[in-house]
């Protein structure tokens, strides 16, 4: 364990959180999400686990370290329902609120259609699969900056 870090955050998660540039996507996913094939066409190329725990979780302990885009309108983004794309079901829901908690103020997600989220996935830096097994718990986070001290 290590002080001011949240423990759901691992080492090799917490490696490639840091080794992230400004820009790049990071996917969340749940269990259903094909994130070992997807994994391996990304910049890092293996798949990371933060398994046991939803995606709502894992949403709030990357966002206790990682910067979101403050520069651009899908600096987030969830997976849209099939058929329902503008149903937000609970599992959604729990990640809004971890932005929204991690932003200090309300900033909504944009919506990706499900095979363009496949295609946007195989561009990200990383997939983090985690143990969600409620379905649509799949998400993309473009990191931001930090700035420097006054």
């Amino acid at each position: 364990m290590l002080k001011g870090i949240d423990p759901r955050l691992n080492a090799d998660v917490l490696y490639v959180l840091r080794a992230m540039g400004h820009g790049d996507y990071l996917i969340v996913a749940d269990t259903n999400f094909p994130s070992d094939s997807i994994a391996q066409q990304t910049v890092h190329g293996d798949l990371l686990r933060m398994e046991n725990i939803t995606t709502g979780e894992a949403a709030e302990a990357i966002l206790s370290v990682f910067p979101l885009d403050t520069f651009v309108d899908d600096f987030a983004a969830r997976m849209e329902i099939v058929g329902a794309p503008d149903e937000v079901p609970p599992v959604q829901q729990e990640v809004q609120a971890a932005v929204d908690a991690a932003e200090g103020q309300p900033r909504k997600m944009i919506s990706v259609e499900r095979f363009a989220f496949y295609d946007l996935a195989k561009n990200a830096y990383a997939v983090i699969q985690t143990g969600e097994r409620r379905f649509y718990g799949c998400f993309m986070f473009r990191k931001g900056v930090i700035p420097p001290e006054e």
